[in-house]
């Protein structure tokens, strides 16, 4: 595997959380800059050594609701 793809979205309490798409990794930080540090850290973790991705691929998802 060559790349990994999580999916960002905003956390109701504040932050952000992540989640890799086929993979059993989540993660969450409360700034954009934390996250991607604790994405890199966890993929590292659930991977043998030598076996990352060497792609982290991003999907940042923003709701946003508009009332009439």
């Amino acid at each position: 595997m060559n790349e990994v793809f999580f999916l960002v979205e905003e956390a109701l309490e504040g932050g952000f959380t992540a989640k890799a798409m086929g993979e059993s990794i989540f993660t969450d930080g409360e700034t954009i800059e934390e996250l991607k540090n604790n994405i890199k850290e966890a993929v590292l973790a659930h991977y043998d050594e030598g076996m990352a991705p060497k792609i982290i691929r991003l999907h940042l998802v923003k709701e946003e609701i508009i009332t009439v």
